[in-house]
This record gives C-alpha cells, structure tokens and sequence, in this order.
C-alpha cells in the first residue's frame, strides 16, 4: 500500500477503505508518512468530502492511536456533554453537578482554553486548591461514588488527531465537516462515554458561523457516534451573542452557582435545562424529555444540585465555602459600567468580538504561554432585545488595570442600538437525532 494512491484516490472522489485510512493514521502517527504528503491527503479531503462509513473508519482510526480510557468499572450509563465553543460557554459547570444530582455518572475529561476565556479545567481552577490531577483509579472512583469528576485531558489521547490539528491549522484544511467531526468525536469516544450530548453553536461567536454549516457538523457527527456504537445527539443552539451575562473564569462560577441554585439567567438555564434532559434520557434515568426537565428544575430548587457542585469541588481538593460566598475566589480590583450613549433596543452583541475584549483585560489565552487572570472579564447587563436608557449601563468590565479606555471603544463598536423594538434571537436551531 502507498500513500501515493490514497492521495490520488482520494483526489478523484472515490471512497477509502478501513485499512487504506487505517494505514494513513498509523503511518503519520508514527512519522512514515511525511507532513507534505498528509497535507495532500487533508486537502483531497477538503474538497472531494467523505462518506459516513469513510467518516466512521476516520474517527476510529485516531481513537485506537492511542490510548483510551475504559469506563466500564463505573455503574450506570455514561454520558458525556461537549460543546464547540463559544462566549461565555458555562454549560459544562452546570450540567456536571445538575445531572449528577440524578445519579446520572458524569466521568469527563476536559482542556484548558486557548482564546475569549479559560477552558472548564482554568474556570474550576478559580477555586482556590481544586485539583484535576487525578489517576484513573481516583477519577473512577470519585464517579462511582459521588456520580461526578472532572480531570484534564490525558496526554496520549487520540495522538493522531492533536498531529493532524497542528498540520491542518497551518494548510488551511480546518474548515472541513469530515475533518472537524473525526476530530471531535474521535476524543469523545477515546474518554469511554456510552453515549454523547454535542452542543453544535452558530453564530458570531461560533467556529460555524451560518445555521447549515452548524446542521451539518451536527449531523455528521452524529452519525459518526451511532455508527461506532455510542447513542449520539445534538442541539444546535444559538452564539451570536454571548451566552448567559458573565465572560470570564471566576465570575462564570459564580454564574454557575446561581444556575445551579435556579437563579441564573434564561438563557443559560434554558440551554442547561435541554441539554441536561437529553442526558438524562439518555441515561435512562427518564423515560421523556419532560420528566426529565422536572426532575432537573426540582433538583435547582430543593439544593440537591447545588450540593452536588459543593461535594464535587471538594472531593477534589477545592474550597467548597465558594458555593455560599462567591467573592473567596480570585477578584478584579477595579469594575467601570459601559453607559449607552443613547436610548434604544439591543440589536447586537458580537459574541466573538466582546468575547476578544474579555481575553484583552487577561480573561483567556492569546497563546498556549500566556497566563490566564482568574479574576478579570465583563458582566453584561443587557442584552439583544433589551431596552436601554441613555447613561444606563450595557455592561461592567471587571479588570486589574485601570486603563480600560482601548477595551472600552472595543465594546461600543460591537454594541448596536436603534430605536425600534428587537426579538431576542432564537436560542434552539434545531436537534438531530440519526
């Protein structure tokens, strides 16, 4: 077999067999295949697609290049969440603990952030001494006993895929459907989760920034799921503006703890109470997506949720005092409102670009090096739809700099107002099933 010929099959549309992918993976894993060639193959790929069982035969490839994490010592159904991406994304915080509160095992892996703000694994850190270094026998029984942990991602997973990312970022092959679906599905299958939740985002603050392009995504990986043996779903929810009111590390725990505590914004709870019920489901801990929506609304009122949240921080090493007094964790020294220079309605918030304000005053990552600010990020206090008073404020930008001016502009020219009445925007596009 030559990778030669599976360029040049590929380039004339005709569909690779298991082994001719298999040989691809393993070859460029292993570094016999040469980046010029696999930059060839992606680009075939690119333009000529692949079919689902091409897909499937993708996706398994890089499972099996390295290590995965096998599950089956915990009881129960478990079901994993993952998210694309986006603005003020707190979903993971919610679900985990909520969920769980159901004895629903929820064993989940998760990465630091590179952008807007840090990923699940920086946000939990904001707890002062919660830990995500945990082996796989702590990390089972954790789950096993308390029904949830979350840990960062193991280091030789899915090999194949972190190798192929770092080449297609740099040959201009990332926005391909086949390619982004194997590699996300491709992590979620090697973590060991029975069944799979996908939240596939569109809009502004999105990576599939049109509806379709987010439908597609959503249905491909979808099928790719159930073709491997994992019952896989997903909503394809709205981000052209942020979700929820807070950007940032600490201030979206805090966010989370007034969810979890059925005080949070509709938004956010509404994206939590749908996502958690088709886990819940598939769970097998209801038999309809309405007796698991109660379930999970009477959970937020009666403290079991939150409870959970507060034994899951400390079985971890984490200060569980943050639940009842938010302010223990990491502070920003000064906070400015942004007045809006007019009266009017919200019509928009671009999701990615306040998103960019929140990383300028230290809240995400511009580069794997640089250090997160715990404390720092913006609340917003109106959003698309909202009316506003001249002088009243749009937002509130928690920073450690006094010199917010540069920010400030930023967030005016990514806020519109007008005068006529505005709908808020849809936040349910659609769910696919099959």
């Amino acid at each position: 077999m030559r990778m030669y010929d599976i360029i040049a099959k590929k380039r004339d549309r005709q569909a690779l067999t298991k082994e001719e992918i298999d040989f691809f993976i393993n070859g460029y894993t292993n570094g016999e295949i040469p980046d010029y060639q696999a930059s060839a193959f992606c680009m075939a790929i690119f333009f000529q697609d692949m079919t689902e069982e091409e897909r499937a035969h993708l996706t398994m490839a890089m499972v099996n290049s390295g290590d995965t994490i096998d599950l089956s010592s915990i009881e129960g159904v478990k079901v994993d969440k993952h998210s694309t991406g986006g603005v003020g994304d707190t979903t993971t915080l919610i679900l985990a603990p909520l969920v769980a509160s159901l004895d629903v095992p929820v064993a989940k892996m998760s990465g630091r952030g590179l952008g807007h703000t840090g990923g699940t694994i920086d946000k939990l850190e904001a707890v002062e001494g919660f830990h995500v270094e945990l082996d796989k026998n702590q990390f089972i029984d954790l789950v096993n006993k308390n029904k949830i942990s979350v840990i960062g991602q193991s280091g030789n997973l899915t090999p194949a895929d972190k190798k192929l990312y770092s080449l297609r970022d740099v040959t201009a092959t990332v926005n391909s459907i086949p390619l982004i679906a194997s590699s996300i599905m491709s992590k979620k299958i090697a973590a060991g989760a029975d069944a799979i939740v996908l939240d596939v985002k569109t809009g502004a603050g999105a990576f599939m920034k049109e509806e379709e392009e987010a439908k597609e995504l959503a249905k491909a990986m979808v099928s790719i799921g159930n073709r491997v043996g994992r019952k896989t779903m997903a909503v394809i929810s709205d981000m052209s503006q942020p979700l929820g009111r807070a950007i940032g590390n600490a201030l979206e725990v805090e966010e989370a703890i007034e969810t979890l505590q059925g005080k949070g914004p509709e938004d956010l709870t509404e994206l939590c109470l749908i996502l958690g019920s088709q886990m819940v489901v598939l769970a097998k801990k209801a038999n309809t997506l309405e007796e698991a929506r109660e379930k999970l609304i009477e959970n937020m009122h009666n403290g079991k949720a939150l409870d959970k949240f507060r034994t899951f921080l400390k079985s971890q090493g984490g200060n569980e005092k943050v639940v009842d007094n938010p302010k223990l964790m990491p502070q920003a020294t000064y906070s400015f409102d942004l007045p809006a220079k007019t009266e009017g309605y919200v019509s928009e918030m671009v999701a990615d670009e306040i998103g960019h304000a929140a990383m300028m005053l230290g809240a995400g990552r511009a580069t794997k090096e640089s250090q997160i600010d715990l404390g720092v990020g913006i609340v917003l206090n109106k959003k698309v739809g909202d009316h506003v008073k001249q002088g009243e404020s749009l937002l509130t930008i928690h920073a450690n700099s006094s010199d917010v001016e540069e920010i400030k502009e930023k967030l005016y020219k990514n806020i519109t107002l007008v005068d006529n009445e505005v709908v808020a925007p849809t936040l349910i596009y659609g769910v696919v099933t099959q």
